[in-house]
């Protein structure tokens, strides 16, 4: 699988954005990044990102660490056939060192993959009453 971020994969979706921010996403923090997601079935990627941060850098960092990174979530999400919408916010006000974003790129990526393996799997077991 190649290592791209096509357009596909940005999140552009003026609905999307506002759903996601507007309650009902998931979210958690592995500093410096902040991670929202939301599982949205009209997109045509099974992730789409977003990244939000002032300072342009970081931006092409978080960037590169996630098309870097992202192989084990698609894998994941294609297994389980769920879609995602994902943003990135970038938290601190200092230049961090880009192997300090792609580490935590790498941990939130993976927290993502298991709370969506840990999901799929409670919708699929019979809730007994």
């Amino acid at each position: 699988m190649p290592n791209t971020l096509r357009k596909s994969e940005r999140l552009d979706k003026k609905k999307v954005i506002e759903k996601m921010f507007a309650g009902g996403s998931r979210s958690f923090s592995v500093f410096p990044l902040r991670v929202v997601y939301l599982p949205v079935e009209e997109l045509e990627a099974p992730v789409s990102i977003l990244v939000s941060v002032s300072k342009h850098l970081q931006e092409r960092q978080i960037r590169e660490a996630y098309r870097m990174n992202k192989h084990g979530l698609l894998a994941v999400l294609t297994e389980k056939k769920c879609r995602l919408a994902v943003a990135f916010i970038y938290l601190s006000d200092q230049l961090v060192d880009s192997s300090v974003i792609e580490d935590r790129m790498k941990t939130a990526l993976a927290r993502i993959a298991e709370k969506v393996a840990a999901n799929a799997e409670a919708e699929q077991t019979p809730q007994v009453s």
